[in-house]
């Protein structure tokens, strides 16, 4: 039988017709070294639809994934923290000079306060300052009603005048014109004198009566009589005489009632005792001030004191005469030298803690009365001595202080004797050597437990 195969048209898309064996029977399958290429080209399509699954099913569950890793990467982390042990910034044992402090807290005080009162009662007509005020010397600071006392000066003030002219009087007038009395009555004395002695030589004579002898010795003792009395006038008159020392007297008690109503005038006006700064104001205009009631309080300008409360455990490394360095609190960052000059003798026993009082060798402006200050005071100076920063320092305050040193990648506790202590670090006696290194107290590190040291 005869087979008649019709040609396939290029293009039309159907499979090309098994090739025909040279016998002339067609070979119904192919062989199979052209099959592998067929094959390796259907599977494609369906490996990079997994693929696009896949990256679908990652996006959808992103943060599960996420998750995962995170729980991974912490289990690798821990796992390499157990084996290794955690890194921990240590501190070293190095050689630096040394200070030790005593801290202590307190406030700026006078050495006094100064109470300013009246002497006198009286109603306050006006307050020329302010709470807080620098004042001088002299300076008005209140000023009282003084209409009675003005009338009152004034009333002394005339009754001086009036003893001055009484006591002129008696020196320009008074005395002069006794004097002239006594010349006056001393001539007439002597001319009382010559007529009696005459008429009594008459009257031996036989030549005068009885009766005219006895008027001429009535003369004479009329004139003898006034010539006392003139001189009498002219001694109470004279300085020293009754007279004179009444007028001064009367003067002398006049300028002292005149420097009473002075004073009593100027009590009046209320002034500064002295250079300072008041502190305190207690008056108003319209207030009645009275004696031994302070108006105002005034804190002196010249030294200046720092009154700190000092732990009783540190008594023992103060001394007089220690140097310090002082800050107000409203001025932090400014420093003021000052002098340790006193130690109360006594403790308080409810805080447990020594007074002391410090000298500012040069206090600042801004310095007032009753400003907190922290005050730093030196009491012991080493130099290039071993020192550890005091965070790492164990038990300080015991008898047996401690370190956690780092030895061969663990913490060991290490025994240490301690010296001078200071603001952040304290000296080290024995026990550790320069260059050792020691765990912070704050690190979470217990002894034995592995750790990688990491240096400052």
């Amino acid at each position: 039988m005869t087979l008649h195969m019709r040609p396939q048209e290029p293009g039309s898309g159907d499979k090309a017709p098994p090739p025909v064996d040279p016998s002339g029977a067609a070979q119904a399958f192919p062989k199979a070294g052209p099959k592998r290429p067929a094959s390796r080209a259907a599977s494609e399509p369906h490996r990079g639809a997994g693929a696009v699954r896949a990256l679908h099913w990652l996006w959808t569950h992103r943060w599960f994934a996420l998750a995962v890793i995170a729980l991974v990467g912490v289990g690798t982390w821990q796992m390499a923290r157990v084996l290794i042990g955690p890194a921990v910034v240590v501190d070293v044992v190095r050689r630096a000079d040394l200070v030790q402090t005593v801290v202590a807290s307190g406030h700026v005080e006078t050495p006094y306060r100064v109470e300013i009162a009246s002497q006198i009662t009286g109603t306050v007509e006006e307050v020329l300052v302010e709470e807080g005020q620098p004042v001088v010397k002299g300076q008005p600071l209140v000023t009282l009603e003084a209409r009675e006392l003005g009338a009152a000066f004034l009333q002394a003030q005339a009754a001086v005048a009036q003893a001055q002219a009484r006591l002129r009087q008696i020196q320009e007038l008074t005395l002069p014109s006794a004097r002239e009395t006594l010349a006056q009555a001393q001539a007439v004395l002597l001319n009382a004198q010559h007529s009696y002695d005459r008429v009594a030589e008459l009257s031996r004579t036989g030549s005068a009566t009885r009766a005219t002898l006895d008027d001429a010795l009535k003369a004479l003792d009329v004139a003898r009589t006034q010539v006392r009395s003139a001189e009498l006038q002219v001694f109470t008159a004279s300085p020293g005489g009754s007279d004179a020392v009444m007028a001064q007297t009367q003067l002398d008690q006049a300028r002292a009632s005149l420097d009473t109503a002075s004073s009593r005038l100027s009590y009046a006006r209320i002034v500064a005792p002295r250079d300072g700064v008041l502190i305190s104001r207690a008056v108003e205009r319209g207030s009645v001030a009275q004696p031994g009631k302070a108006l105002m309080v005034l804190a002196p300008h010249g030294e200046t004191q720092l009154v700190i409360q000092i732990d009783e455990r540190n008594l023992g490394r103060i001394a007089i005469g220690q140097t310090a360095l002082a800050s107000a609190d409203a001025y932090p960052d400014e420093r003021m030298k000052a002098t340790l000059v006193y130690i109360n003798p006594g403790i308080d026993i409810s805080r447990a803690s020594v007074e002391a009082k410090l000298k500012v060798e040069d206090p600042p402006a801004y310095l007032r009365q009753d400003m907190t200050v922290s005050v730093d005071i030196e009491t012991a100076r080493r130099a290039a001595t071993l020192v550890l920063p005091t965070r790492s320092v164990r038990d300080a305050v015991s008898q047996a202080p401690w370190v956690m040193r780092v030895r061969n990648g663990r913490a060991a506790k290490q025994p240490v004797r301690l010296g001078l202590r200071g603001a952040t670090s304290v000296e080290i006696l024995d026990g550790l050597a320069e260059g050792d290194t020691a765990v912070p107290a704050n690190a979470g590190i217990v002894t034995g437990q592995k750790l990688r040291a990491i240096l400052p």
